[in-house]
């Protein structure tokens, strides 16, 4: 499966984004996906993860209650919402999938990963 990251840009402090993973290849439906996030000198981190269907979530304590992941299977499309987006959360945002039914928050276990969309959060 290919995957491809989009709806990166500027934003204020307390503002909202949307970002986009698109996949192609392969049966879409069948794969988990996660986003994770990278910042200039840092580790990869996560951020949201949803199931094959949408019916689990799993989110980092960072974000539960402003981000909100889900998808459309019919569009072969991940959503990610962010809103009340911090300084601290620019980096560069990634989505990645995975066969396998359990939801992961360690980024090695997914094996097939988008490009990256950039996120700077400045007044």
């Amino acid at each position: 499966v290919q995957l491809q990251a989009s709806g990166g840009g500027l934003v204020q402090p307390g503002g909202s984004l949307r970002l986009s993973c698109a996949a192609s290849g392969r049966s879409f439906s069948s794969y988990a996906v996660g986003w994770f996030r990278q910042a200039p000198g840092k580790e990869r981190e996560f951020v949201a993860a949803i199931s094959w269907t949408g019916g689990r979530t799993y989110y980092a304590d960072s974000v539960k209650g402003r981000f909100t992941i889900s998808r459309d299977n019919v569009k072969s499309t991940v959503y990610l919402q962010m809103n009340s987006l911090k300084p601290e959360e620019t980096a560069v945002y990634y989505c990645a999938a995975d066969a396998r039914p359990r939801l992961y928050s360690n980024y090695v276990e997914y094996d097939y990963w988008g490009q990256g969309t950039q996120v700077t959060v400045s007044s």
